[in-house]
């Protein structure tokens, strides 16, 4: 009888995942390699243009209901995190930010399109800063500060890697998972939120702000564009080109990498080197310099074949103009994996939400109530899984198709530009699938 692998790859909880057989993803990476080549041979070079517009979604202004209530919801989260029980599954504030704000809200945006701008409390925050009398009593001036170029994405990428390495780097018992830690860095970031909004104005939200920034790139292949640029349907938000920017490139490719790593600090034989590893540490740092190395070799690999394909198609621009262009098509297959690797582990950690609403943190928070573990099966959760996966490599097919048709030299071109890409497309995909497969799959006999 095979028993439960139990991966503590997360800041709230485990993961209880049933080993099943190797098959299964050995089918699931043959479907992709199958589909795409033949979606390859079999697409025509008729295509859509790309949207002209620009990267950011539109600014917005403060909404009267949503807006006071968004950031008096965040407010009172941070309190319970800082004066509730500090067991990290027993206080709201650590549930709420590391399952609904980190896996939740991005799988929704990923789906339906961005929903959240209204109700961003941090976008809130900023666009209540943005206001001209209070900005000429703080700052001596009606108009907020040009936002510099140089700037560009660097904070959110920068706010995105420390919370990446904080949910799966550091998150022991004094860092990320304290419910208080999280609790005040919320007020630190609110308060970072609102300043920044009434220096820069409407520019911060669009390219500082992190959560704004993620959710809104998410939210480009969700279904509804909720006033963002782009047809209406699954990848429409994706017609609009990412800006030709390193901080924004490397943005969107930590999307895909991040998912990555979290799948490779749940495999196997890196859980044994962390249990006998007794210098908690150098564990820490070993995983942030996995990170980096991951970054550097992931960029490197689909510079050079976006490279490839922009010269077959008799393109005259830059390795980085190259990957720029097909960065679109990574998004959905980021968010391919971002469900195939927390689904189970989402279904699980949601059941939290019932006892916590009833007691979000105060006093005696010992509960009978046991989520159920079976809720979603090991094999359903891989067929669906699977599915996904399968969906969203054939969506960013098509989306590479579109662009390398749009900027070949003619359709020959674009036929023989589509290859290069394809084969990164599906080699990243098969180690992706090794990656999820390794922590669940067992011999069977």
């Amino acid at each position: 009888m095979h028993r439960p692998a139990i991966v503590l790859a997360h800041n709230i909880g485990e993961r209880y995942e049933l080993p099943i057989p190797l098959t299964l993803f050995a089918i699931g990476g043959a479907a992709v390699v199958l589909l795409s080549f033949l979606l390859v041979v079999r697409l025509s070079g008729e295509t859509q243009p790309a949207i002209d517009a620009p990267d950011p979604a539109p600014a917005r202004s403060f909404p009267r209901v949503a807006g006071p209530l968004s950031i008096l919801f965040i407010l009172a989260i941070a309190v319970i995190g800082i004066t509730g029980v500090q067991a990290p599954a027993d206080n709201l504030a650590s549930v709420f930010f590391w399952i609904l704000l980190w896996i939740g809200i991005p799988l929704t945006c990923g789906a339906l399109g961005d929903w959240t701008r209204p109700v961003n409390p941090f976008a809130n925050l900023a666009r209540l800063g943005d206001h001209a009398g209070l900005r000429k009593l703080v700052l001596a001036r009606k108009t907020p500060l040009e936002y510099p170029r140089g700037l560009a994405w660097w904070p959110a990428l920068g706010l995105f890697v420390l919370l990446v390495l904080g949910e799966l780097v550091f998150n022991s018992e004094t860092l990320s998972i304290k419910p208080a830690f999280v609790g005040a860095m919320l007020v630190v970031y609110s308060l970072a939120s609102f300043f920044l909004g009434m220096v820069f104005g409407p520019e911060w939200v669009a390219r500082g702000e992190v959560f704004s920034v993620l959710w809104n790139t998410w939210g480009r292949q969700g279904w509804f564009r909720f006033g963002a640029p782009g047809r209406r349907g699954f990848a429409g938000g994706l017609d609009v080109p990412f800006e030709t920017t390193p901080s924004r490139v490397l943005l969107v490719l930590l999307l895909l990498i991040s998912i990555n790593f979290d799948g490779l600090l749940a495999t196997p034989t890196w859980v044994k080197h962390i249990q006998k590893d007794q210098f908690a540490l150098s564990t820490e740092l070993t995983e942030t310099a996995i990170l980096a190395g991951l970054v550097v070799v992931v960029l490197a690999v689909f510079t050079g074949f976006a490279y490839w394909s922009a010269r077959l198609g008799g393109q005259k621009s830059s390795p980085f103009t190259a990957l720029a262009g097909l960065l679109p098509t990574l998004v959905p297959i980021a968010y391919g994996y971002l469900l195939a690797h927390n689904l189970q582990y989402l279904m699980i950690q949601l059941q939290q939400l019932y006892p916590l609403v009833q007691n979000p943190g105060y006093g005696n928070t010992q509960t009978t109530f046991v989520p159920n573990r079976n809720v979603l099966p090991a094999k359903v959760n891989w067929y669906i899984a699977l599915l996904v996966i399968v969906a969203v490599h054939v969506i960013a097919v098509v989306l590479a198709h579109r662009h390398l048709a749009r900027t070949a030299a003619d359709e020959r071109a674009a036929r023989r530009s589509e290859y290069p890409w394809l084969i990164a497309m599906v080699g990243y995909t098969a180690f992706s699938l090794v990656l999820i497969a390794l922590p669940l799959t067992q011999a069977s006999g």
